[in-house]
């Protein structure tokens, strides 16, 4: 073909093959290993609890990483160093938040924080017990996310809660109650007014289906959503020297939330430093790798990535912890 280099392949005869007879070898005894037969799993010891379960599991990747993150959990709840999830609205879809609840009983979570889609799933879960709709039937009829009850109650929540001067989660959690939803007991809301533990919701304006209805409030919506994020802002020292931070299946709003947050509280010299952060997600995404993984413990501290679905891992997680405070 006109242009393209013609290979000669008489250069390539000339050359000699090499000689493998000089190559250096050294004695495998002499060689860093990274497997080793007292890492492996123990199939035939007995299991009478989960947590003896997690003691044969090898110590090997994640099941190592999993059983450090669950000692480092138990450790910050033991010295009172604080322990907050971040969580996206998957976690309550799949049924999670009895377990949530009950690491808020234990005194196990100092804080939850949670994007919009939580606060409105939960909401759902207490007043009827059902959530989640066919999206793309809904869609195409423009009736999309416009239920009327969960409209008008989280938005007349939110206004209250601006003229009240109370953030969104706060807000949200006091209508449950006021309503007395028969569900109450399973709302992550409701339970964190009734056991005195902070749960925040910091929204997307435009990002939830109650920004839709008439009864929508912009100033209110980011009046209470912002509270909330001055509120999360001023938690974050709790995670100074052996506290943990867990985000569960946000791939976008809590992880920019908590970055931002942490800067908050650096710019106003509270340490917040040497500490864990851990990322639960079906896919690990750019910005939890970053933001709540990397960046955050650059200066010290340790980062545990798990992918897996959130009903079989969270769980997991949860019981593990449980057990070991017993």
């Amino acid at each position: 073909m006109e242009g393209r280099r013609i290979l000669q392949p008489e250069l390539f005869m000339k050359k000699k093959p090499l000689d493998f007879d000089k190559i250096t070898t050294y004695p495998i005894r002499e060689r860093q290993h990274k497997v080793k037969l007292q890492d492996f799993g123990d199939v035939t010891s007995p299991v009478n609890s989960l947590s003896d379960f997690a003691k044969t599991l090898p110590t090997i990747l994640k099941a190592k990483d999993l059983r450090e993150l669950v000692d480092l959990t138990i450790s910050a709840v033991e010295k009172k160093k604080g322990v907050i999830f971040a969580i996206g609205g998957h976690v309550i879809k799949c049924g999670l938040g009895p377990y949530l609840i009950e690491l808020m009983k234990r005194k196990v979570l100092t804080a939850i924080a949670c994007n919009g889609s939580v606060a409105i799933h939960d909401f759902e879960l207490a007043m009827i017990g059902e959530t989640s709709e066919d999206v793309a039937e809904t869609l195409e009829t423009g009736m999309f996310g416009m239920v009327e009850e969960t409209g008008k109650y989280m938005n007349e929540a939110l206004i209250e809660g601006a003229a009240q001067g109370i953030g969104a989660g706060q807000a949200l959690g006091e209508m449950v109650l006021k309503k007395e939803f028969p569900n109450r007991e399973i709302s992550i809301l409701a339970q964190g007014i009734e056991l005195g533990i902070p749960v925040t919701v910091h929204v997307t304006v435009g990002g939830d289906t109650i920004h839709q209805h008439p009864s929508a409030d912009g100033g209110a919506i980011g009046e209470t959503s912002y509270l909330d994020f001055q509120r999360f802002a001023g938690l974050l020292p709790v995670l100074n020297d052996g506290g943990v931070f867990i985000n569960i299946g946000s791939a976008v709003i809590m992880p920019e939330v908590f970055l931002k947050a942490l800067t908050v509280a650096r710019n106003l010299s509270a340490p917040v430093e040497n500490f864990t952060t851990a990322n639960f997600d079906m896919i690990q995404h750019y910005r939890p790798a970053v933001n709540v993984l990397s960046r955050p413990t650059n200066a010290g501290g340790k980062s545990f990535a798990f992918t897996g679905h959130h009903e079989i891992m969270i769980p997991l997680l949860v019981r593990l912890i449980l057990e070991h405070l017993k």
